[in-house]
């Protein structure tokens, strides 16, 4: 057993958390033009104003599901147009909970994924699949405060305005914790890899097979608790692309949003890369 082959390894767990964080994006291209805040009263698209400052302009918002502000100046609204902002309101503040839903199912598939490789590596109650689970539970307690329309949600051009949460560190972050917990038990690892080679009676071709079969266990049980994960994941992208089609009534219905575009979806419609396009 050598060191570059518990590196593989160790890389191949990683890799296998890493794709928990993104099946669910296999569904939906979504395309933000403008960043948008959500909170117990208001929702608010926002704009990059330009210049060293990073100071955003306010495009439009709707205060308590009914008054709509364009460039911070009230509209006045017919019957028609006030229940087609309140629909567009209520369907972007309800996919808070799907994000939530998904986001917080996919970090429990991830501590499920650690404690399947790690327990049946090194056994119950291993330092590594403690260190991990204790790292994806405070993500996901993370999670719960920043997917919180109470707290406020803040949402960039490029996703949920937290490094720490799902941004763009977020897969770096996974990957910081596995490589952290797997050099601190590399002694443990490689005696128990050693213990699998000495019962394979030091047949390296025959302790390779064992170990492909044990990720290929890993993976066949991931992949079947991901499938109802990814149904709820279809479901989301659904329901982003009605909002972008409730934008686009809103366009045509309120002359000031015409040219106002911040959704933009795109639905995978198969395997093949073949895109229909939302709007």
């Amino acid at each position: 057993m050598t060191y570059f082959q518990a590196t593989l390894i160790a890389s191949a767990l990683t890799a296998s958390l890493a794709s928990s964080s993104v099946y669910a994006h296999q569904s939906c291209n979504v395309d933000l033009s403008a960043g948008f805040t959500i909170n117990a009263s208001t929702t608010e698209f926002l704009q990059e104003a330009g210049g060293d400052d990073q100071q955003k302009r306010s495009l439009y918002k709707i205060v308590d599901g009914k008054q709509l502000f364009i460039n911070s100046i009230s509209i006045e609204l017919t019957d028609t147009q006030q229940v087609l902002v309140q629909k567009y309101d209520d369907k972007i503040r309800n996919l808070v909970p799907q994000v939530k839903n998904v986001a917080i199912e996919g970090v429990d598939l991830a501590v499920d994924g650690v404690n399947l490789a790690f327990n049946g590596l090194l056994g119950e109650g291993n330092t590594v699949a403690k260190d991990l689970t204790k790292e994806l539970t405070l993500i996901r307690t993370q999670m719960l405060d920043n997917l919180s329309i109470e707290n406020g949600i803040s949402v960039g051009v490029e996703g949920l305005e937290s490094e720490e949460l799902l941004g763009k560190d977020f897969d770096q972050r996974i990957e910081s914790a596995v490589e952290k917990a797997v050099l601190n038990s590399m002694g443990s690892i490689l005696i128990a890899m050693g213990q699998q080679m000495i019962s394979s009676d030091g047949d390296e071709q025959s302790f390779e097979t064992r170990m492909e079969k044990f990720g290929e266990k890993i993976e066949h049980e991931m992949t079947a608790r991901s499938a109802v994960i990814e149904k709820k994941a279809q479901a989301l992208c659904v329901s982003i692309a009605e909002v972008d089609a409730l934008e686009e009534q809103l366009k045509g219905k309120i002359k000031p949003l015409a040219i106002t575009n911040v959704f933009t979806v795109t639905v995978v419609q198969d395997e093949d890369d073949n895109h229909a396009s939302a709007k």
